[in-house]
């Protein structure tokens, strides 16, 4: 299973997503991040993310941004998308359907559809961070536990 967590810059919510999701599946899973934007391309993840994952024994500190491209609709086998925004995006590049269903709102795996978006913590300060953290740790929890129930 390889499973891509999509923002838009790949530098906060993204790589924060990456990083919790490879803690909670078992090896042989690929688990990735990518931005809707290149803005931040090869560059490291926002360091309140690093620092917010590490205070939490997750490093992220070796990650480094970068756009998604259409090789990855092949790879990936679900592609989680931490806002509107970026899913409304990430559907605009796909193909046909096969694609699109691979496509999802990270946080709807909750079953909340109208608090379904990881805001993005980049304007705000280390509280703002931590919060995202939450979010994300509790819906990476429910996709594993859908993809190893399913």
């Amino acid at each position: 299973m390889n499973i891509l967590m999509v923002c838009l810059g790949n530098i906060c919510r993204s790589p924060l997503a990456e990083g919790i999701m490879k803690t909670k599946v078992p090896e042989g899973f690929e688990v990735d991040s990518a931005g809707t934007i290149s803005m931040h391309e090869g560059e490291h993840p926002d360091k309140r993310a690093v620092k917010t994952a590490a205070n939490h024994q997750i490093d992220i500190s070796g990650q480094r941004s970068r756009p998604i491209n259409r090789s990855d609709f092949k790879k990936f086998d679900r592609i989680y998308c931490m806002d509107i925004d970026v899913f409304e995006d990430v559907i605009s590049k796909t193909e046909n359907e096969e694609e699109r269903q691979k496509v999802s709102l990270f946080l709807e795996v909750l079953g909340d559809h109208k608090n379904a978006e990881v805001p993005d913590p980049y304007w705000g300060d280390m509280n703002d961070f931590e919060k995202v953290y939450q979010l994300l740790d509790k819906g990476c929890n429910a996709i594993k536990n859908q993809i190893l129930i399913s």
